[in-house]
């Protein structure tokens, strides 16, 4: 009897012995240079934003205005919708025009970097779609530059709460760059008899762009975080909901994708046309709470994988099976080991996914991935993903994935990098020019004065059956502060352990413990420095220039393809050009071997929560002052897959890439 006694009790002593043993090695000291000696080499010097003229005296808020299902918790559904973008709107080669969104007052404004020359400016302007029916149940939640119609000209696309997104198309005329710039146009077409909006009530939280059908043009994953009804309406009641549970939610307004497949109009009225493809992702996994969505080429077919981060739980990594014409994607999902919690196994994590971004950030030449979660001390401790790529090769990632399998390992403990706070957009970025990645994350949900803390924690041990009802959450009203006083973090490399290190602090980033939400990064002054801008929570946004004195050299690529109208495609035969005919070459893919190690990076079309990176490829090169071996691999204006080696100076290049590599000469 005590025999038998004994020998069930034998699987509870390995549980015990095992996690006393984990709790020995993760408590183990590592040597990890002090914040103060990492941050050394950054400087920043934070610089105010040009607004439209007028806008101090535009009404603001401080609150949503929402449904009054949901009024006791309004202080919640506030806490979305600021977000920034980086891009070369103007044409000159400088990223350094910015498009932002202000929760304040529901506006999206269009504006220039503090750092752009004279030549570069103009009077910063509100993004209306005049013409266009809009009501008090919409608010814009994110601005996504883009090239959406090939014809080489820079169009803004919008997406909302309350509607369907938005796309202004750049006319020919845009100098000097205005409202009167742009044609709003229905992404979705819905019909407009009446002048009013009837179309339908998307509400879009993350916008991904990328060629996923590898036709040559970009399409469009949007991801939804209610499902589609008006939040924001103040009149109705009776048909809202929330998550069906906290670890798994399944009833969000999910997933959807448009796949581009016409332009037409003139250079002065430009259209475009996109299809919204049923299906393209299973439906088992397109219907979470979604928050941020990014994209890479992982297995080098030329045609990128989707990786989908929802609030209250599982994460979707999307293996693209695609041709031209026909979007079509598969869930994989990783291998869970005896040690692995089920939360470190992608696609089955219970986790609040708030920000995603693909970069090579152990410089081996693959993409892993960063996600954002809540990771509060006291609070809600799960912990930010870094997802490291484990596939030797394209080809052994291929095969994994064809196999229902994610060959990746979650190690963000180990990276430094685990614990933010309530953490929102992620970015990887080489400040410095050395040739290894910092990672910049937005921070912060609800500020206010009274910890509200323990309610949320009393709603997350609460029953599943009751959470989808809103009457069963508790107040989240103005005054009531959740993680409210996080702080923007800034992540650099220590040299001593290679762990990350959060140096926010000693630079200077905090922006005064502001929640913020979105991060933007380019060249914004043409010389490879990468300056970065901050979106922040009822809040104007901030921007940083690096001022950081020894930084490396560095090669920046700006990658075209020919535009696909019919208008003459200036500098294609290498000469002098200004941006119009050329169009960013989506999902084009440089490599590159310096001292530190192998570097990959993409042409991003536009992924992450609230904050849109430039179009520049950009590699640190440390010390390297000689030709630097560059392996380019990109999708012609037909859709035609290319790769080529090239020989490129440290410094900044304009290539077209059509069927091989030209350089532009900018007059």
């Amino acid at each position: 009897m005590q025999r038998t006694r004994f020998r069930r009790l034998v699987p509870a002593l390995c549980a015990l012995g095992l996690a006393g043993t984990l709790l020995v090695v993760g408590q183990l000291p590592v040597r990890t240079a002090s914040a103060a000696q990492v941050a050394s080499p950054y400087r920043f010097q934070q610089l105010p934003i040009a607004l439209p003229p007028g806008y101090d005296a535009v009404p603001t808020r401080t609150e949503r205005a929402v449904n009054p299902d949901y009024q006791h918790i309004r202080a919640w559904l506030s806490a979305v919708g600021s977000s920034i973008a980086m891009n070369d709107l103007v044409g000159h080669g400088r990223s350094d025009a910015l498009c932002f969104t202000d929760t304040r007052t529901n506006e999206a404004v269009v504006t220039y970097t503090p750092t752009a020359p004279p030549a570069d400016r103009f009077t910063p302007f509100l993004l209306r779609p005049n013409g266009l029916p809009m009501d008090e149940n919409m608010a814009p939640m994110g601005c996504v530059p883009g090239d959406y119609n090939g014809d080489g000209r820079m169009d803004l696309l919008v997406y909302y709460w309350g509607r369907t997104p938005i796309v202004f198309l750049a006319k020919e005329s845009r100098q000097p760059l205005s409202l009167a710039s742009y044609l709003p146009q229905e992404l979705v077409p819905t019909a407009n008899v009446d002048g009013q909006y009837h179309g339908a009530r998307w509400n879009t939280n993350a916008v991904g762009i990328a060629d996923l059908d590898g036709d040559g043009h970009p399409d469009i994953v949007v991801g939804n975080y209610f499902p589609d009804v008006a939040i924001l309406d103040t009149q109705s009641s009776g048909e809202f909901v929330m998550d069906n549970t906290l670890s798994h939610a399944t009833n969000g307004g999910g997933d959807r994708v448009l796949r581009w497949t016409a332009n037409g109009g003139t250079s002065s009225t430009p259209s475009v046309r996109y299809l919204e493809q049923p299906g393209a992702i299973p439906l088992t996994v397109a219907s979470g709470w979604t928050l941020a969505i990014t994209s890479a080429d992982l297995t080098d077919d030329g045609k990128p994988e989707v990786y989908v981060a929802n609030d209250f739980g599982r994460d979707h990594l999307l293996y693209n099976l695609s041709t031209p014409g026909k979007i079509r994607f598969r869930a994989v999902v990783g291998s869970r080991t005896p040690t692995t919690p089920k939360s470190f196994v992608i696609g089955h994590d219970s986790f609040k996914g708030m920000g995603a971004d693909f970069t090579d950030l152990d410089n081996q030449g693959r993409f892993d991935l960063l996600v954002s979660n809540i990771t509060a001390t006291w609070g809600l401790q799960e912990s930010n993903f870094a997802w490291h790529n484990d596939a030797d090769t394209a080809a052994e990632m291929r095969r994994a994935m064809e196999s229902g399998q994610a060959p990746f390992s979650q190690r963000a403990q180990q990276d430094g990098l685990a614990w933010t706070g309530w953490s929102w957009d992620v970015k990887a970025a080489d400040l410095l020019n050395q040739g290894h990645q910092d990672v910049l994350q937005s921070d912060g949900f609800v500020r206010g004065t009274i910890d509200r803390w323990n309610w949320l924690q009393e709603l997350a041990i609460s029953n599943d059956d009751l959470i989808a009802n809103p009457a069963m959450w508790p107040h989240f009203k103005p005054g009531d502060d959740v993680s409210g006083h996080d702080a923007f973090a800034l992540y650099a490399r220590s040299s001593t352990s290679a762990k990350f290190v959060n140096i926010s602090e000693q630079v200077g980033t905090t922006a005064d413990r502001i929640p913020s939400r979105g991060v933007a990064i380019g060249d914004s002054t043409g010389t490879g420095t990468l300056d970065f801008a901050v979106a922040r929570q009822w809040a104007l946004p901030v921007f940083y220039r690096n001022t950081s004195p020894r930084l490396g050299n560095y090669l920046n690529l700006q990658l075209y393809r020919p535009a696909t109208t019919e208008e003459p495609v200036a500098g294609a035969d290498g000469g002098s050009s200004a941006a119009t005919g050329l169009s960013p070459a989506y999902g084009a893919v440089a490599r590159v071997v310096t001292s530190a190690g192998p570097q990959l990076q993409q042409l991003d079309g536009g992924g992450g929560h609230g904050g849109k990176v430039s179009f520049d490829v950009h590699f640190g090169l440390g010390d390297a002052s000689g030709p630097v071996t560059v392996d380019l691999s990109w999708r012609d204006q037909s859709g035609a897959w290319h790769s080529q080696r090239t020989q490129l100076a440290p410094g900044s290049h304009a290539l077209l890439l059509g069927s091989s590599i030209k350089e532009i000469t900018r007059s």
